[in-house]
């Protein structure tokens, strides 16, 4: 199957869930990475039961904290 990770392409033999892929795309920081799946956001708590298709758009994103002086 085919994936767009990051922007990147991305081919896997098999069918994985969301937790699977963190590994495989090599994620930093996977349990503070907030996963976008074809434009949704999806719940940390939903990674293990969320599987990926081909085709599908992954993004993971990042949010830092910042402050004011």
């Amino acid at each position: 199957m085919n994936l767009t990770v990051n922007g990147k392409a991305l081919s896997i033999d098999k069918s994985i869930n969301l937790k699977e892929l963190l590994t495989v795309a090599k994620a930093e920081q996977p349990d503070y990475v907030t996963v976008e799946l074809n434009g949704e956001f999806v719940d940390h708590s939903g990674f293990e039961t969320t599987f990926v298709k081909d085709g599908d758009k992954v993004e993971f994103l990042y949010f830092m904290g910042g402050g004011a002086r």
